[in-house]
């Protein structure tokens, strides 16, 4: 687990950038959101409910006690004649201490084995849900910084077109342009003018759902720190990762489990056909107050007992032998399951890797696009105003550097969203994880 740290991730620290007094980071969000999430709540009750119900599974082991009590208040009448005669009530006071302890029991011990394996299921059920915490609250996180930027670059770009509407007008008052400039310019500044109460609107619900997420109102992310050089993950082979989730990653570990848990299933079914000893033993106290049907007085017998009792099952109309059918038929689904799964998060992690290495890639592209995007804009207004370009030529080039913007920024995003769900697919996803990615977003 140790070997597979991202690189980007690591080198982060070189690259932090102080935040805002008010910003808030992801591991801060996320701490927060462990507190206030309903899913991760319901998941950790549900991991102590499991931890109870293992534990359980250690009773068919240990000894068993029990105390009984009882008073009962006769009479008792013999109608022969005197002196055999009798006519008298007593009460009858007893108690009775019984234990015994499991001496040779498989099914018994198989059950606990069963308890510690099912302890086992409940902790990677518990780290999976953590993992998913750490996602949903970063893709929460990343949704916000992304709407910001769009809603960003949205004004920006309304204010170089409100610019290009005023120099519109200024040349169609001094006849250098005709009225078709202004009008589109006009046009394009209204079209702008619809995708800023857009941005707005998303901004609005994406930090709605942040907050909802954290349990915080007004959430303010820490944006990530620009220039972004975010290397390739390392080891820089997708099958090296793909070996590491088979040993760590919570699905695997859930299905693996499972198969020994039903493996047990099957060694308590073949124990029908096995004898059991127990050791047992007892304490019994009487007390006869008035005496008893064959005497008058007064007694307190007392008798204790230890012994060894065993029980060897003959036959039960064929009930075990159908059961270990059963038992063996759900051992091989189980397995199936297992392999299903190995090749599930095969393909997650590999889908994951590549998808880091195209985002990089794409990351790379669109900033060189967007270089070029910003002199295709500075080419265009220059023509424009020496009547070698027309109005449309600078807005459409205007329009397109801040897509590219848009695209640049988001891409950003994904890339480091990348990294925390290939961590994920392979299972070594922890917070520490968001610690070192909250210096680069400038914690």
């Amino acid at each position: 687990m140790k070997v597979l740290r991202l690189l980007p991730l690591s080198a982060a620290i070189a690259m932090a950038l102080a935040g805002t007094a008010r910003a808030e980071s992801l591991l801060e969000l996320y701490e927060a959101a462990r507190a206030q999430d309903a899913s991760w709540q319901a998941a950790r009750a549900q991991y102590d409910a499991n931890i109870a119900r293992a534990a359980q599974a250690r009773a068919g082991i240990l000894p068993q006690a029990g105390l009984s009590a009882g008073v009962t208040r006769s009479h008792y009448e013999n109608d022969t004649p005197p002196p055999a005669a009798v006519d008298r009530s007593f009460t009858t006071q007893q108690a009775t201490v019984n234990a015994s302890q499991p001496l040779w029991r498989p099914a018994n011990w198989a059950t606990y084995r069963q308890g510690q394996r099912q302890a086992e299921l409940a902790e990677f059920q518990l780290v999976a849900a953590s993992q998913d915490l750490i996602i949903r609250v970063s893709q929460a996180y990343f949704d916000v910084l992304a709407a910001q930027d769009t809603l960003t670059f949205v004004r920006a770009q309304k204010t170089a077109v409100a610019e290009q509407l005023a120099a519109a007008k200024r040349n169609f008052e001094v006849g250098t342009s005709t009225i078709t400039d202004t009008r589109e310019a006009q046009a394009r500044y209204d079209l702008v003018g619809a995708q800023e109460i857009a941005a707005e609107n998303d901004l609005r619900v994406k930090r709605l759902a942040l907050d909802t997420l954290v349990g915080r109102s007004n959430t303010q992310p820490n944006p990530v720190a620009v220039p972004l050089n975010v290397p390739p993950p390392q080891p820089a082979d997708p099958e090296a990762w793909v070996a590491v989730g088979e040993a760590t990653s919570p699905a695997v570990l859930q299905a693996r489990t499972a198969v020994e848990i039903a493996e047990l299933e099957t060694r308590k079914a073949e124990a029908g056909h096995q004898p059991t000893v127990d050791l047992t033993a007892s304490y019994g106290l009487v007390r006869n107050v008035g005496g008893n049907a064959t005497s008058a007085l007064e007694t307190r017998p007392k008798s204790g007992n230890v012994g060894v009792a065993l029980n060897l099952p003959l036959f039960a109309g064929f009930a075990t032998q159908n059961r270990i059918r059963e038992t063996l038929s759900l051992e091989e689904r189980a397995r199936a399951d297992l392999e299903a799964t190995r090749r599930n998060v095969a393909q997650q992690v590999r889908t994951a890797y590549f998808g880091v290495v195209s985002g990089q890639s794409q990351v790379r592209a669109l900033e060189a696009a967007e270089a070029s995007s910003q002199s295709s804009v500075e080419a265009n207004r220059l023509g424009y105003q020496v009547g070698v370009r027309i109005n449309i030529d600078v807005l459409n080039a205007e329009s397109q550097l801040f897509q590219t913007k848009r695209d640049l920024a988001q891409a950003r995003y994904n890339v480091l969203l990348g990294h925390l769900r290939l961590r994920q697919a392979n299972g070594t996803l922890q917070p520490e994880d968001l610690a070192r990615l909250s210096t680069l977003l400038g914690s």
